[in-house]
């Protein structure tokens, strides 16, 4: 009973996030964008199940994912030698990313790229990068520092990685940290710093995201160094004509199966991990284990739902709208709409609200899910914004990029050390499932009927999604920084005035 309930809960929190977007896409359809009938059946069928899915997999989540990432994070805490725990990190790194649906979907649209090598190259930078997050939490290192070096190493690759692959690179950090891995992840980060008891464990407990974003960017960097640019060409997705809802039925029945396996092979690995770790260490026992079993349970149906409706459902419909708005007599409403559609479509990300759930438990309340909520909808509006502007205008999206992670690493030395995990976390977050098959292809739609470079131009979108949310969340925490100083700085001149006035009494 108590299990319906949460469940009620869970579905009314999806319906409250998915409507928005659903309402816009209506309207769109009936006004400046008009999709045929058989597309827009697609989309809102495709709705309802990322409504149900969604409810069920944070349910899931919250079952099963987040106890066994903070159980085994704690463990390897606890583990008396080092090496150990950082094999385990490189291991579980690799294993949960190489079935990370997001990343398929990535990899089918790089064709110059077998998907076997893209997916097994990201893994691998994942995997590392997963055992470097393991060492800073180790040695107390701060995360600015960690951010600075590697994001360095990054843009100093660029300039010999063929220009073709930079977008790729960077929307590989991006969709890498999708709905399966981030849980799991952020879970594992508070395991490993809840055993600490210094000032600084709870800013520990985020960033583990963060890190492992960057390992994909410079694994597919380095991918690209070996690769002609002039191989990296772009394929155009056909999408099959729906004239009937049987017809759009169908379609959702025959994907069903896949999904059904592709789910099944992404939460494997987690399985499998999570009961050799039980056999050795007995962490978990009786109610604790059925409850774990339930939420996978809850997590593998959600995310097939959630996943066939979104890829089947959303898919098409972005394409066509952004063809229907960038090959329409005024193109530039492209900047305004997709501002729109990114600042509601964050919402629908499943990671995100685990996110910013985690991120009130932990801080106690002091950073709440509403304030991370509204950061992350400005980011992402800005994000999709400037997005659309490269697609009308062409221009090199390092003139975004460059300038948008200078400015976010320089905030890392002005902002509370909780903020910063906070932004780069979301950042990798916020790029999930709904920005590969809605946003990406909105945005390939759109270069396609200006007569742009899909490769340049529309990849990259995931990479300015994953980019902004650095920016607000961080200066969130500024401006937090500020009034808690003024506040400071308004208590002491009430106390230096109390004092004058006792003076002056005496």
């Amino acid at each position: 009973m108590r299990h319906n309930q949460l469940l009620q809960e869970k579905v009314y929190e999806s319906v409250t996030s998915v409507l928005p977007i659903t309402v816009i896409v209506l309207l769109l359809s009936i006004s400046i964008a008009p999709l045929s009938v058989g597309t827009l059946t697609l989309f809102l069928f495709g709705a309802g199940l990322l409504i149900v899915g969604m409810g069920f997999f944070t349910l899931g989540v919250d079952m099963s994912m987040i106890p066994m990432g903070e159980g085994i994070g704690v463990q390897l805490s606890k583990a008396k030698r080092v090496i150990v725990p950082l094999v385990v990190c490189l291991v579980l790194g690799i294993l949960v990313t190489l079935a990370e649906p997001d990343l398929q979907v990535l990899a089918r649209q790089v064709p110059a790229v077998p998907d076997l090598t893209l997916i097994f190259t990201v893994a691998a930078g994942v995997g590392i990068f997963l055992l470097i997050a393991r060492l800073r939490i180790l040695f107390k290192i701060r995360l600015s520092y960690i951010l600075l070096f590697f994001y360095g190493i990054v843009f100093v690759l660029t300039l010999w990685t063929p220009s073709g692959f930079i977008p790729v690179s960077f929307d590989s950090g991006g969709v890498t940290t999708g709905p399966i891995t981030v849980p799991f992840i952020i879970a594992l980060g508070i395991g490993m710093a809840s055993v600490r008891s210094d000032k600084n464990s709870n800013s520990d407990s985020f960033g583990l995201t963060a890190i492992c974003s960057i390992g994909p960017i410079l694994s597919v960097l380095l991918l690209g160094l070996t690769h002609d640019s002039l191989d990296a060409a772009y394929s155009p997705v056909n999408l099959r004509e729906v004239l009937t809802t049987r017809d759009a039925a169908a379609l959702f029945m025959a994907a069903f199966p896949a999904y059904v396996k592709e789910v099944a092979v992404a939460l494997s690995p987690i399985a499998v991990l999570f009961i050799l770790f039980q056999c050795i260490f007995r962490r978990f026992h009786g109610r604790q284990l059925l409850r774990i079993a339930a939420g996978f349970v809850y997590s593998y149906l959600g995310l097939v739902l959630f996943l066939t409706g979104v890829n089947v459902g959303f898919m098409p419909a972005g394409q066509y709208i952004g063809s229907a708005l960038a090959g329409g007599s005024a193109p530039w409403i492209l900047i305004p709409v997709g501002m729109v559609i990114g600042y509601f479509i964050v919402k629908a990300e499943p990671a995100v609200q685990v996110l910013t759930r985690q991120v009130e438990d932990v801080t106690n309340g002091s950073v709440t899910q509403k304030a991370i909520g509204h950061g992350l909808s400005a980011g992402i509006a800005l994000s999709v914004g400037l997005a659309m502007l490269r697609i009308l205008t062409g221009l090199d999206i390092m003139w975004f990029l460059v300038p948008g992670y200078v400015i976010s690493l320089a905030l890392t030395f002005f902002v509370p050390q909780i903020f910063t995990g906070i932004a780069f976390d979301s950042g990798g977050v916020a790029s999930g499932p709904m920005t590969t098959t809605f946003l990406l292809p909105l945005a390939m739609g759109a270069c396609e009927a200006v007569g742009g470079n899909v490769l340049t131009d529309a990849f990259g979108i995931v990479a300015m999604v994953a980019m902004t949310p650095l920016l607000t969340i961080q200066l969130m925490g500024f401006a937090d920084n500020i009034r808690h100083s003024l506040r400071k700085k308004k208590r002491l001149l009430q106390l230096s005035e109390a004092e004058d006035c006792i003076v002056y009494f005496d």
